[in-house]
């Protein structure tokens, strides 16, 4: 019970973190909608800042994986922490220096920062639930923070920007970046004084043998495991769809006079919020419902939503307070409920008999995470030509690769290899 009592303040500590990744990640995807206007930039341009963020996973994904492997998950998050100060302090200096350069520059930067925070409390977390159904329950419980986090940015930023996307520039949105520095800040302060379990980091005798070069190679890896390879798939595919749904939505309906930023900036936090349902009744269930079936049952609900809100009439609007908000984009802001639990169950089905290929394992899912910049990116690109709407049969697609992984790949098929 002791150890028990002892591992709070970690878990505390986690779920703070997990806000954070989805506050600044959704930082830079609201933003879209801003430099549509004051950089003149493309659907698919708008999308650069969130692009530059999510590559930062692909760069710094495997090397973070060493990092918390060596150092360990207090020092790694120490240090992610503070490049994310400096990655939004540089995005805040974007605002007065009129600079699209800068903006994307401070948006990578803050990339590394969510990279190596996400290296952290995923394993962590699955560690400190015991892996399998409790495990997932204890992720989806950090995820119902980190939607907390995606709901609060993209609502702030769309009442700063206001219901005239004439407006929209950089500096209107600094209160938002001088928020996430000041909760990086804090962090620091908190994670410094909080002492963290450090189960998958390396022994003195493995770290003996490396600096001595006599530290033998494994013959394996986690890519020797084809399930926890088609799971990594499955996250580059997932990230991109959680991601693509809200920011295709923002750009597009923040450019019709009858919506405006303002109230497609509260939509598009209703579907984060969405997300925070979601997860709560995933770690309310997910000690008693697989990973399988949770993951089979969201993707095909999320499919059935985005087709609804690609085949019903645009004009289709339900009164809301003064305004009108589009049928389609309720359907979208819905799909909210879906994307919440499919991190926790693709990690949990992928990483699953891992064993000590856990903290590489997880190091190989942050670089593939880069599919939340990618994906949405390549969606705009399809957007800018045949319209944003059509865009959305791109995740309709990752979405089916989503059944398949939950029905068949999903399945352990190396348990040959030792992992003690």
């Amino acid at each position: 019970m002791a150890n028990k009592q002892n591992y709070t303040p970690a878990i505390i500590v986690m779920f703070s973190l997990f806000f954070m990744i989805a506050f600044v990640t959704n930082l830079a995807g609201s933003m879209g909608v801003i430099v549509t206007n004051q950089f003149g930039a493309s659907k698919a341009l708008s999308q650069l800042g969130s692009l530059a963020n999510f590559i930062a996973y692909a760069c710094m994904g495997i090397p973070a994986g060493l990092i918390l492997k060596r150092k360990g998950y207090k020092f790694t998050s120490l240090a992610a922490v503070i490049v994310g100060f400096v990655g939004v302090g540089i995005q805040f200096l974007s605002g007065y220096l009129a600079s699209f350069a800068v903006y994307v520059t401070g948006a990578f930067v803050a990339g590394f920062a969510m990279c190596m925070l996400n290296i952290v409390v995923n394993p962590m977390l699955n560690t400190l639930g015991g892996g399998g159904n409790k495990g997932n329950q204890l992720i989806q419980m950090g995820g119902s923070c980190n939607s907390i986090g995606g709901t609060i940015a993209p609502v702030f930023v769309g009442w700063l920007v206001g219901g005239n996307i004439a407006a929209a520039t950089v500096s209107k949105a600094a209160p938002v970046m001088i928020t996430a520095m000041a909760i990086f800040a804090l962090a620091f302060v908190v994670i410094s004084l909080t002492a963290i379990p450090e189960p998958h980091m390396e022994t003195a005798a493995e770290k003996a043998a490396r600096k001595a070069g006599t530290q033998g190679k494994d013959a394996y890896s986690p890519l020797s495991f084809r399930h926890f390879l088609l799971g990594a798939i499955a996250i580059f595919f997932y990230v991109g769809i959680e991601v693509g749904i809200p920011n295709t939505a923002n750009v597009y309906y923040s450019t019709l006079d009858w919506v405006g930023p303002a109230l497609t900036g509260t939509m598009i936090g209703a579907y984060w919020f969405s997300m925070l349902i979601g997860r709560l009744v995933g770690s309310a269930v997910g000690a008693r419902v697989s990973s399988k079936a949770m993951l089979l049952g969201t993707a095909g609900a999320a499919i059935v939503f985005i087709l609804l809100a690609m085949f019903i009439p645009e004009t289709a609007k339900i009164a809301f307070r003064e305004s009108a908000v589009p049928v389609s984009l309720v359907f979208l802001t819905l799909c909210g409920l879906c994307t919440s639990v499919m991190w926790g169950a693709i990690f949990n089905l992928a990483t699953e008999g891992l064993g000590k290929y856990t903290a590489p394992a997880s190091g190989i899912f942050m670089a593939l995470v880069c599919g939340g910049g990618i994906i949405p990116f390549l969606q705009n690109l399809l957007a800018d030509r045949v319209g944003s709407i059509q865009s959305y049969w791109v995740l309709v697609a990752c979405l089916c690769y989503l059944l398949f992984y939950a029905w068949k790949g999903s399945q352990n098929v190396n348990k040959d290899i030792p992992v003690e």
